[in-house]
């Protein structure tokens, strides 16, 4: 390990006022206008990705207005009966706290286990129970605003996505694969497939390979630390505040490594700064960004003490973020071509409350419309899902997602791809169809129109301070012995429309709740049932865009089933197969916002229709009309029979192709 004197630090943060800067470089990239020459993806050149490391969308965001945090409506139910939010560590239940520390965010904060066998472990076949045993109960600890106040700025400068999830459920590597390849060598091929970060030499094609080839440039830039090569490890050293930390992946496959200098793949793949020798770590990107040389494709690979991974302290990482901003707005022309991808290649072993996408397979019954191919690992390893992984935190930066925004589309690292693809034409078949399906491809988080949002107001960062760069030992909070519930940020944010138009027609079954998911939308979709009573193992289904499949769960006697789907969908059964005499059923009411809630009961038995957003909704004639505009379109009905335990819920968002806001359930 090098340990430098905090002279150093200051020299490499740019001056001992840097991290005071860091809102100037937001309100900067937010003030310049957008390259609008086509309202379309055209207008964008430049495509820029920074990955930092091992942060759940929950644990850094979990707090923020208008996303789907801690103020969920309708979370995941354990077979406790408690929601998912209260994880047991055998003794007792432990729920999401913020550590007692001072200046959380410049804490060195414990990293957890985040292997594929804790993965596996804590995801439970779905159940989704285990997070404590597999990743201690610091894995419940979560920042809130003043301890992230660069994240929350960016978020409420820019568009924030909360649904999107690393790839894999696992290490950094095969997340990383995900991103340069469309996965992790699935098919046993090439050296495939990889569940942790074994960094053996590869062979199976990465997509900069096929960017090369179609003639559309592409670079990375990182730092070289001790050597781009097996002698210097591939850019991993033992001081932190050099080299990449590894995580230039394209490095652990062979053509990579047998490059030669003045190689394409070694001269855009194996150079970089040396910060060894004082070079600026940014000296290379604004060197590109000034001459109007930044390539179509740009990745990013930060050093260890910048990469937010635990236990490297959130405030570092949001100086390195701030400083790649300056470096990309340092050339408005080039700035207002550009767009930044900023996210995070697994979570650690930090808790996200939403039960990730995942194909049905042997572990894990269901349905699926499309091909499940090359999702499902079985070996020596152990088996399970190769993903989704849990949520992590999706920043979308650029001139064309400016002002706040909440985009609520499915999303994970093949995303990425699947924005490159649809910009500059080049495929990567190594994305299955299960994917494909299931995860967008990020066009829906921007407005390519000819308008310009107004900007919110920043918060203020000058009383940050820097810190020394060396080593620190682990913080390691302590649960508290008696916890609460969280509360969430008040309020709600512009929404991103999106492509999900989902109906559940429950079909009448004896001895079953059946029921038929029919998707008129333009997205696939993933939704889990969760057999609550009597207790069963969770159902997964995939419905691909205009398919539709159906789902039947055996009930004998008292029932309690929940079907979630993408953006806050839901549905709930419950009552008692054996008395059972009301049906009911919702869907949208023409092309507006309208629900039309349809009930089927015996004459003088007393049905109840209420609304969350709007209250008592009135039922004539079997049919009650629900008017969802003062609530953007969101919807939460029960229709319920007072004095027995026969409950419908319908939950969800009417999606008209305009934009509209978040749930205003988050917020309350």
């Amino acid at each position: 390990m090098v340990n430098v004197d905090r002279r150093r630090f200051l020299t490499i943060a740019g001056g001992a006022t840097a991290a005071s800067m860091l809102t100037q470089s937001i309100e900067r990239a937010a003030a310049i206008p957008a390259h609008r020459a086509t309202g379309s993806l055209k207008d964008v050149e430049h495509i820029v990705v920074l990955m930092q490391e091992n942060r759940s969308f929950e644990h850094y965001l979990g707090k923020l207005r208008g996303v789907r945090g801690f103020g969920d409506p309708h979370p995941a139910v354990l077979p406790s009966g408690k929601t998912v939010w209260s994880q047991s560590d055998g003794t007792r239940e432990i729920l999401p706290f913020h550590p007692t520390a001072d200046d959380l965010g410049a804490q060195f904060l414990q990293g957890l286990d985040h292997t594929w066998k804790g993965g596996q472990q804590a995801f439970a076949k779905g159940v989704y129970d285990q997070w404590i045993p597999a990743k201690t109960p610091v894995t419940m600890a979560y920042l809130e605003r003043e301890d992230a106040s660069f994240h929350y700025a960016l978020a409420d400068a820019f568009t924030v996505c909360d649904a999107y999830y690393c790839s894999f459920i696992g290490n950094t590597d095969p997340n990383r694969y995900y991103l340069w390849s469309g996965w992790t060598g699935n098919d046993g091929k090439g050296g495939g497939p990889v569940l942790y970060n074994d960094e053996l030499g590869y062979d199976w094609t990465t997509y900069p390979e096929r960017l090369d080839k179609a003639g559309v440039s592409w670079k990375v830039y990182q730092d070289e630390g001790t050597g781009l090569d097996a002698a210097g490890y591939w850019g991993w050293t033992d001081d932190p505040y050099i080299g990449n930390y590894g995580d230039n992946s394209l490095l652990y496959f062979n053509t990579y490594r047998n490059a030669q200098p003045g190689d394409a793949l070694y001269e855009k793949a194996r150079r970089g700064t040396k910060a060894r020798d004082g070079q600026d770590y940014f000296e290379l990107l604004r060197a590109d960004v000034q001459s109007g040389d930044l390539p179509q494709v740009s990745y990013i690979a930060a050093p260890e003490a910048f990469s937010e991974h635990s236990n490297w302290p959130t405030n570092y990482g949001a100086w390195y973020i701030a400083k790649v901003l300056d470096a990309l707005t340092s050339n408005p022309e080039v700035w207002s071509k550009t767009a930044l991808f900023i996210t995070y290649d697994e979570n650690d072993g930090f808790f996200d409350h939403l039960v990730p996408p995942h194909a049905t397979n042997p572990q894990i019954p269901g349905r699926s419309t499309v091909s499940t191919d090359n999702e499902f690992y079985a070996g020596s390893l152990g088996d399970g899902a190769f993903g989704m992984g849990p949520r992590v935190p999706m920043f979308v930066v650029s001139p064309w997602s400016k002002g706040g925004w909440v985009s609520s589309e499915t999303f994970d690292h093949t995303s990425i791809i699947r924005f490159m693809e649809e910009r500059f034409g080049v495929v990567e078949p190594n994305i299955t169809p299960w994917r494909r399906a299931v995860a967008g491809d990020l066009t829906s988080a921007f407005d390519f129109s000819k308008t310009e949002p107004a900007m919110p107001a920043l918060p203020d960062t000058s009383a940050w301070k820097p810190f020394d760069d060396k080593r620190h030992p682990s913080y390691r909070p302590i649960a508290p012995a008696q916890g609460t519930m969280p509360s969430q940020e008040p309020g709600v944010r512009p929404a991103r429309p999106t492509g999900y138009d989902l109906d559940v027609f429950e079909r009448q079954a004896r001895g079953a709740v059946s029921a038929e998911v029919i998707n008129e939308g333009g997205l696939g979709a993933h939704l889990q049932a969760r057999l609550l009573t009597p207790a069963g193992a969770p159902h997964a289904y995939t419905v691909g865009a205009g398919d539709s499949l159906t789902a039947t769960w055996p009930v004998a006697g008292a029932y309690e089933v929940h079907l979630h789907g993408p953006n806050g969908f839901f549905r709930g059964y419950g009552g008692d197969s054996r008395s059972d005499r009301v049906a009911a059923g919702a869907r949208r009411q023409g092309d507006g916002l309208s629900l039309l809630v349809t009930v089927t009961a015996p004459r003088g038995v007393e049905v109840v229709v209420e609304d969350a957003y709007a209250g008592a909704v009135p039922l004539a004639g079997g049919l009650a009309t629900l008017d969802t505009t003062a609530s953007s379109g969101w919807y939460d009905v029960t229709v319920a029979v007072p004095g027995t335990t026969w409950r419908r819920t319908f939950a969800g968002h009417l999606e008209d192709g305009d934009p509209s806001t978040s749930d205003p359930a988050l917020g309350r």
